[in-house]
């Protein structure tokens, strides 16, 4: 039986706390008035050029009419008499000013109405941390549990060894799933003035003649309503959770069997499963990754999810794993097994890889506005991120994983995992922050601390789950092939 570490349950919790208080300082500190928003812009480098354009433009709309007066003026001059060109350069002159007026009341208005449009962005900043490492976080949980189902359907011989480990980490999906929904209701029913998150979910946005109405989401609202998009989230994070329960404890309960029916039962239920997840991890991905940008869509957006949490659930195995074995424990499993792990992170990240290239590529190539849109943001200012993804998440691994000694040998694997899980950490970074946080974006005490109090929250209820039961199972059909496994 594994033994929960005195000093690692000591440091997960104290990840927690420190993690606690860090969000609710990122809330804190978040502007409250669209005063303190104005002070910000006005200092922002990158903001003080775009009102240094605004207003160079600005002077042009006003110059632009005094010089056709002028012109206007001499052609007069040469036509009429003396009274009469007195009566015509004394009407533009009015003209100009009402012009003048007109364009500072207009310049005033964009400037109200960016101050509040970076407002809404800089209070959504703590509330997209937080949904970003809480989400993270499940679906890597998700994520095991999937690839544990793949392994009960495929009857894999290399893997019942593991099979404890993984269900050790999908303890974390009943807790995270709990924490998730609570962050959905409270998103949805705008129980915050400050949270913002789906401009879908905006006041009046599918209604005709409000001033926020937009047609393109209004076509949208059979879909994108809250009353129907929270249902589909219980839906979801219920079935996930009731296969997780079953499963595990149909995995028990063979221990104790005389024969293999629970171990068969455990197959149909894991083929059905896979069935529902499929489905759902796509509905799942519009649901609450997608639908942040609305306007946009992508066919391949579904899988693109499932490939960057289903490599970092693997990787998360391969260190659990990894740790476990430093400490005396799992002595059934080899360097074959971790092998296996090692090309599966291998073999994804270049899955991942493709999924990118290709709805990049598709998209960009295709040049068509409401789609490029997604990508023009995302490049102009996300630049280092964006970028930055595929480089921890496909150049890395190539080059560190590509060699097959390397597969085998712990420090390499976890080096490699750690750039793994936090390049693909970016990548939901990529896909969440652009939407509701803009170009206002910085990795700050919000998104750390969110990081480290999920981070404590994970370890302390992985590590937990994984003391209550034996960590090698004992009828499994498949045991024995998986104890001698080599390769």
């Amino acid at each position: 039986m594994y033994t929960f570490s005195k000093k690692l349950k000591t440091t997960a919790l104290i990840l927690m706390i420190l993690g606690l208080v860090g969000i609710v300082y990122g809330f804190l500190s978040a502007p409250k008035t669209i005063e303190e928003v104005e002070k910000i812009v006005a200092e922002s480098h990158h903001e003080g050029h775009s009102i240094e354009a605004t207003n160079h433009d600005a002077h042009k709309v006003v110059t632009m009419p005094s010089e056709e007066i002028k012109t206007a003026e001499v052609k007069k001059d040469s036509a009429t008499s003396t009274t009469d060109s007195v009566k015509v350069t004394a009407a533009p002159v009015i003209e100009k000013k009402v012009s003048t007026k007109d364009t500072k009341d207009e310049e005033a208005k964009e400037k109200k109405e960016h101050a509040e449009h970076v407002f809404h962005q800089l209070q959504n900043k703590p509330w997209s941390a937080l949904y970003l490492a809480c989400i993270f976080f499940m679906l890597i949980s998700l994520g095991v549990l999937a690839f544990y189902a793949i392994q009960q359907v495929a009857q894999a011989g290399w893997s019942p060894v593991l099979f404890r480990v993984m269900q050790g980490i999908t303890a974390y999906l009943p807790v995270g799933s709990v924490l998730f929904f609570i962050l959905l209701v409270v998103t949805g029913t705008h129980m915050f003035e400050s949270n913002n998150l789906f401009a879908w979910m905006a006041k009046g946005i599918t209604q005709k003649g409000s001033p926020n109405y937009d047609a393109m989401i209004a076509g949208k609202s059979g879909y994108l309503n809250f009353a129907f998009w929270i249902s589909r989230a219980a839906i979801f994070l219920l079935g996930w959770n009731l296969y997780r329960y079953i499963s595990r404890k149909n995995c028990l309960s063979q221990d104790e069997a005389a024969d293999n029916t629970f171990y068969k039962k455990n197959f149909k239920l894991s083929a059905a499963f896979l069935v529902f997840f499929i489905v759902s991890e796509s509905i799942m991905s519009w649901d609450w990754l997608m639908s942040f940008d609305p306007h946009w869509f992508s066919t391949l957006f579904g899988w693109y999810v499932f490939a960057s949490f289903f490599v970092s659930a693997i990787t998360t195995i391969s260190m659990v794993t990894l740790y476990l074995k430093s400490k005396g424990y799992l002595e059934n499993v080899n360097s074959s097994h971790i092998h296996d792990l090692s090309k599966f992170m291998f073999g994804f990240s270049v899955f991942w890889t493709y999924l990118w290239f290709s709805q990049f590529m598709l998209i960009w190539y295709a040049n068509i506005p409401e789609e490029v849109t997604y990508f023009k943001m995302r490049i102009e200012f996300y630049n280092l991120p964006f970028f930055g993804a595929v480089i921890m998440n496909f150049v890395f691994p190539i080059l560190v994983l590509i060699n097959t000694d390397f597969k085998r040998i712990a420090p390499i694997i976890v080096g490699a995992g750690v750039v793994i899980l936090f390049g693909h950490y970016i990548d939901f970074f990529n896909m969440i922050m652009p939407a509701t946080v803009g170009e206002h974006w910085f990795i700050g005490v919000s998104e750390i601390s969110s990081v480290l109090f999920f981070l404590g929250l994970f370890i302390y209820v992985v590590f937990t789950a994984l003391t209550k039961v034996p960590l090698t199972p004992k009828r499994n059909p498949f045991i024995e092939e998986s104890k001698h496994f080599h390769y």
